[in-house]
């Protein structure tokens, strides 16, 4: 390997390292602004989050209702911080009252400063009317939308992604949500192919 290629390795990894340390800084000073949050979430999962944004989605941040962009879906609302400071660094673009695409940004720094407060789109729980770029509305403890049952949630599911990219749900257990939501058939496009990735956190502490 020549000294230019271990450079430019080198160089990637710290990129890599200040984008999620970022993603991180923005959630935690959010929490901090508003003194209501939970700045955990963000710290430890902001390593996934910048992998699957980065590496994997399929999306146009200049046009979030693209219908052949690729679904991330938010469960927790205490890891809220986590999704805006992406949207914010991703630089997905806002939407105006018809879904048309402006050009401002959908989580600029000023919504960043007002999380957690009224009439602003940095609500607690993500909602998707208020936030271009969050997919779906949920609540507190429900598994991926803002549904009554896991069963129901993946009822809805299979049904938005039919004829959809695929999603990636980052889930958090919740009194049995994802041991029901794991005993469900996988779901897949019509060409029978995975469309729906879950990382969940279980809560469990490790040393």
């Amino acid at each position: 390997m020549s000294q230019a290629s271990v450079t430019q390795q080198v160089s990637a990894q710290q990129i890599d390292q200040l984008s999620i340390n970022t993603i991180r800084t923005l959630s935690i000073d959010a929490v901090q602004q508003a003194n209501s949050g939970h700045p955990g979430a963000p710290m430890g999962l902001a390593p996934v989050v910048y992998q699957l944004w980065q590496r994997y989605l399929k999306y146009d941040p200049a046009n979030p209702v693209w219908p052949n962009r690729d679904r991330f879906v938010l469960s927790a609302g205490h890891a809220s911080m986590l999704l805006y400071s992406t949207l914010h660094l991703a630089g997905v673009r806002a939407l105006n009252e018809k879904g048309e695409v402006l050009d401002a940004a959908a989580v600029p720094m000023e919504e960043i400063k007002r999380f957690r407060q009224i009439d602003s789109r940095t609500a607690g729980h993500p909602e998707s009317h208020l936030t271009s770029g969050v997919e779906t509305t949920t609540r507190s403890v429900a598994p991926i939308t803002a549904v009554r049952t896991p069963s129901e949630c993946t009822r809805q599911l299979r049904l938005s992604i039919a004829r959809l990219r695929p999603t990636v749900a980052l889930l958090f257990r919740s009194w049995g949500s994802i041991s029901q939501m794991a005993s469900q058939p996988p779901m897949s496009d019509h060409r029978k192919r995975p469309t729906t990735t879950a990382t969940f956190d279980d809560r469990s502490m490790t040393a």
